[in-house]
């Protein structure tokens, strides 16, 4: 495989600004009204409050400073000092308002996220890289929470300090001011030529961050098999190109940013000489003072900054805009399993399940089952046996209602599982998967993630039992040690005990194991075996393992494949049958003995 085709390419995120996205996210600045309109006011007051500097200054310069009235330049030192304070005092307020407003919004979008996050599909994680995911949860929601708070209010707030300062200017001088405003066409073409150059390439940074994230998280749980097949190296080589990537796309983005201030700042400077030009100069009436010159050059300096803010906010949307829309995109993915209208709660279940014509697909036009159909009593116990992909695990998976059924039904004591609330179903049902999660923690807190109720004598009950106590107590704090992210001081096999234990621990009326003891040496899977006829006494099960001895005495053994069941009945009859279970039987046996 060549190293272009390693990693999936970027995802495109540049798109239009587009209003309904930000109306959407409205509902949840709605919440905090009160306080953005107290923030916008108090801010108001502070730019209003700083504004008033350059009168004083004027003041000072034409009046106090030439008849040399120190009482009065003192008087209004301290004047400005007074205002200066109420803007410091102003802006520190609207600022610890903001910051709360911020937080919540973070807070209500990442909930809201989270929550459909884990209503959504198997499909769904299938199909994107996990790091992908996360980048929308953490990084995205970090940026536009702060454009729905401070961006919105920013914009008001820029726009009132500009009609302040235009204000203060003509109350100052027309002519001086008219040639302030003059400067304003040559900015606004600067400003829209290089804010379309600043939105693509800040994009384009969203993009190679978003690859090197999802593929930074891929490689640190991969880290294990990077090792086994030593691809540390070329794994290195693509980091680095995607790093490289990353470097490339901010140094360009970042020249085109570097490129605002000078830009406006130069424009800023040819319009404060023209200011001291044509009021020197061409308008010599009299009437332009140097204090009203340099008050009119103070007013000017702070005209451009509102503008350039309005500048970078609307730049700040556009951006935004992308990631506020990647945002709702997940969570507007539909929940294509979910509570049916006039859903009702499952009765405690006695274990009759029934497959009546179902059939299924991962993808439009490649059914995986079809029309399949049986019945399986109350404790009962069945063993799926078949060729990999034949749909072993879709069954099982059907049956806890993870997808739902293109055809037919599902009904457990006679109830179609599609009618009942999902909660209801899962709850009362057991899954023991190949792959057997452990969370971080400790423990005994990952064997009560299936009972949270469950007391410290429950769960070394179920230990027991299932023979996890054993090595259990072997370790540095028994039950009360920490195995961190994914378990990862635990063996594959020590991670199955321990899921072993939970699955019992929440005491399911149908029971479900995939591969449960894939991992688990032969010693211990006899030890365990006890422990699993226990688990499997009175309940219904279903058993996809690798090892065919291990469900011999399984009270019905199904073999799947081509879409369906060929083959039903217990071990010896399909012994005796001598079909496709004889066949796959004795070739295990054989390669055992082989072996």
């Amino acid at each position: 495989m060549s190293r272009r085709n390693t990693y999936k390419e970027d995802e495109i995120l540049e798109e239009p600004f587009d209003i309904k996205h930000l109306l959407r996210a409205s509902e949840y600045i709605k919440k905090h009204g009160i306080k953005m309109i107290i923030a916008l006011v108090v801010s108001a007051m502070g730019g209003a409050a700083a504004l008033v500097s350059p009168m004083i200054v004027r003041r000072a310069l034409d009046v106090a400073v030439p008849q040399a009235d120190k009482q009065m330049l003192f008087r209004l030192v301290l004047i400005a000092c007074g205002f200066y304070l109420l803007s410091v005092l102003f802006t520190t307020i609207r600022s610890h308002i903001m910051i709360n407003v911020s937080q919540d919004i973070i807070y209500q979008i990442r909930s809201d996220l989270f929550a459909h996050l884990q209503k959504l599909p198997f499909q769904y994680y299938d199909d994107r890289p996990h790091g992908k995911i996360l980048v929308r949860v953490v990084n995205y929601v970090n940026s536009v929470s702060d454009m729905l708070s401070n961006g919105l209010i920013n914009v008001v707030l820029e726009i009132i300090n500009l009609i302040f300062i235009v204000a203060f200017m003509f109350a100052v001088d027309v002519q001086l001011s008219l040639v302030v405003l003059a400067g304003v066409p040559v900015l606004m073409v600067f400003m829209f030529w290089i804010k379309n150059k600043q939105r693509v390439a800040w994009q384009a940074v969203s993009n190679k961050n978003s690859n090197l994230n999802a593929y930074l998280q891929e490689n640190i749980v991969g880290a294990r098999i990077t090792q086994i097949f030593a691809r540390e190296d070329e794994n290195a080589d693509i980091f680095k190109t995607l790093s490289n990537n990353c470097r490339k796309t901010w140094m360009k983005a970042v020249s085109y940013s570097n490129l605002v201030w000078p830009g406006i700042d130069t424009i800023s400077v040819l319009v404060r000489a023209a200011i001291f030009l044509f009021g020197l100069l061409i308008f010599s009436n009299g009437h332009q003072t140097l204090g009203t010159i340099v008050a009119i050059s103070s007013y000017a300096s702070r005209f451009w900054q509102p503008i350039m803010n309005l500048g970078n906010i609307f730049n700040g949307f556009i951006n935004n805009m992308a990631y506020l829309e990647r945002i709702f995109e997940a969570m507007d993915e539909p929940v294509t399993v979910d509570d049916a209208e006039g859903a009702t709660k499952m009765p405690e279940i006695k274990g009759e399940v029934t497959f009546d014509n179902v059939s299924f697909s991962y993808e439009k036009g490649k059914e995986v089952l079809h029309d399949v159909s049986f019945t399986v009593k109350p404790g009962e116990s069945v063993a799926l046996v078949g060729p990999t992909g034949a749909g072993k695990s879709t069954i099982v998976s059907l049956i806890s209602r993870f997808y739902n059924v293109n055809s037919g039904r599902i009904l457990i004591d006679g109830q179609d599982i599609s009618k009942v609330t999902l909660n209801s179903l899962r709850s009362q049902m057991g899954i023991m998967l190949q792959d057997s999660f452990i969370f971080s923690g400790t423990i005994e807190d990952n064997i009560r993630y299936g009972k949270l109720n469950a007391t410290t004598k429950e769960i070394i009950a179920a230990s027991k039992t299932v023979c996890a106590d054993n090595f259990i107590n072997t370790m540095s704090k028994g039950y009360d040690t920490e195995v961190k992210e994914r378990g990862a001081l635990l063996s594959q096999g020590q991670k199955q005990l321990i899921s072993f234990a939970r699955t019992l621990l929440s005491d399911p009326a149908i029971l479900v194991l995939d591969e449960a003891t894939s991992s688990i040496d032969v010693q211990t899977e006899k030890d365990l075996q006890k422990g699993l006829d226990a688990m499997l006494k009175g309940r219904t099960s279903f058993i996809i393992a690798h090892r065919l001895s291990t469900i011999t005495k399984c009270d019905k053994i199904m073999y799947i494949d081509n879409g369906g069941i060929t083959e039903c009945g217990t071990h010896q009859e399909l012994m005796a049958k001598k079909g496709d279970y004889y066949h796959l039987y004795t070739a295990q046996i054989e390669g055992l003995e082989a072996g």
